[in-house]
């Protein structure tokens, strides 16, 4: 096993840590007016470097999707992790039931057989985390950012970029 295979391996690892039990993102795409923000429901896989997520082919994600394939899908709960990668569609009636659970039926107002279901497959490029162990000094430290103060001398180091190549 080469360094550079451990390192990716050990990138997937932390990111699925981080995200298991997070069961909304907020998935990023593009649209033509600009980028677009919306919560889906993360799937209850392990975390292998690609994301799914399930909708319906009459959608703004959908069309969006279409036209430029870069995401983001941003994580925040017990911790913080945003995920940059490229969409594909796809069309899998067996992976559409795979992943079927009655909260699919009441959000999208179907059933796991209707042809206008699609699976987002989002294979990540990269993944970037904030991991503190103390929320309160993690918050702190946003809120200072925000009002402008300077945060240069924090010692929280809490960011970190992984490439998932």
């Amino acid at each position: 096993m080469t360094n550079e295979t451990s390192d990716n391996e050990k990138a997937i690892k932390k990111v699925g840590e981080l995200i298991k039990g997070i069961d909304i993102a907020m998935l990023t795409t593009v649209s033509e007016e600009g980028l677009v923000s919306r919560p889906m429901k993360t799937q209850d896989v392990e975390f292998d470097g690609d994301l799914w997520f399930l909708t319906k082919k009459d959608t703004g994600k959908f069309h969006e999707l279409l036209h430029n394939r870069q995401v983001n899908v941003a994580y925040a709960d017990k911790s913080f992790v945003s995920i940059r990668g490229e969409a594909e569609l796809v069309q899998s009636a067996e992976k559409v039931k795979q992943f079927w659970s009655p909260a699919y039926e009441k959000m999208l107002e179907t059933t796991y057989d209707d042809p206008n279901l699609i699976l987002i497959k989002v294979k990540a490029e990269t993944a970037e985390y904030w991991d503190s162990g103390n929320k309160f000094k993690l918050i702190k430290f946003m809120f200072d950012r925000l009002l402008g103060k300077n945060t240069e001398g924090s010692d929280l180091n809490l960011n970190r970029l992984v490439e998932m190549k």
